[in-house]
């Protein structure tokens, strides 16, 4: 495996943590004060001002009063990037994902989050465990429905293609009335020219990707990148030998997956029937 090598990644959300260390600072308060001043535990207000933890922005505005910062700590929190306000470890796919000229993509537990319902997409998080609170499953919800305006980007316009284990039709992530929106506007954005949609059945014998998830991206320079995704981590990998091997990959798991004329005929069948 060889990920791609990035500098450490430099955040809105450090950005905002450091100004809250000055303001604090300038305020002569310190961490434990200023948490015992807002009901919160000092290592929350610490991992605030390192990064690490996003500021919600009813807790800025509190900040902003106690500290006399007249409102620039909530400011900030409305500018953040909507890709920042993802999970860390998705946030390099985004970055990429956004002015792709090329994804094709394989998932074998849920939908793609580019093809996903908003009810489908909050059941997803609503799985997610530890459990999220509320406010942060609304940012996720939101920054995944953001990143469907891929489907709608004209210049230039992307080619689109997407794999998807059979099953994932039949698991009820949100309940049957969900699963079944879901399908639908899976079938809607199987009709799109630039998106090609196919099922990997459950009875194939054969299957090229048995070791999990991929999606490859073309960038605007037509480099070729992987991202690859597991649990809580996730990385990119840019170099040519290894991305030819999963573009190989890619390759045959189309050739095994129905076709988008037999995956729409499916899915018709799917819908008829419930």
């Amino acid at each position: 495996m060889h990920p791609a090598s990035k500098p450490k990644r430099i955040t809105s959300w450090h950005v905002i943590g450091a100004q809250l260390s000055h303001f604090r600072k300038a305020a002569r308060l310190t961490q434990p004060e200023l948490a015992e001043a807002v009901g919160l535990h000092e290592d929350t207000i610490g991992s605030i001002e390192q990064g690490r933890r996003a500021l919600k922005i009813d807790l800025a505005e509190t900040f902003d009063e106690l500290l006399g910062t007249k409102g620039a700590l909530a400011v900030a929190v409305s500018k953040v990037p909507e890709r920042e306000k993802l999970p860390a470890f998705v946030q390099d796919l985004v970055e990429h994902e956004e002015e792709a000229l090329t994804v094709l993509s394989y998932q074998n537990q849920v939908m793609p989050g580019l093809l996903q319902s908003e009810a489908y997409a909050r059941a997803v998080f609503d799985c997610l465990y530890p459990p999220l609170d509320e406010d942060q499953a609304d940012e996720w919800v939101s920054a995944r429905l953001n990143r469907q305006n891929l489907l709608v980007r004209k210049k230039p316009r992307p080619v689109l293609n997407f794999i998807l284990e059979e099953v994932v039709l039949h698991r009820p992530i949100g309940g049957p009335d969900t699963l079944r929106e879901q399908i639908r506007h899976l079938r809607s954005c199987a009709e799109l020219p630039f998106v090609g949609l196919q099922i990997m059945p459950t009875e194939r014998s054969t299957h090229a990707s048995l070791d999990g998830p991929l999606v490859l991206l073309e960038t605007p320079e037509h480099d070729h990148l992987v991202y690859i995704e597991a649990q809580r981590i996730s990385f990119l990998v840019d170099d040519p030998d290894e991305v030819s091997v999963y573009q190989q990959v890619y390759g045959m798991l189309r050739s095994q997956a129905l076709t988008p004329e037999e995956t729409r005929g499916l899915l018709d069948d799917l819908l008829g029937a419930s």
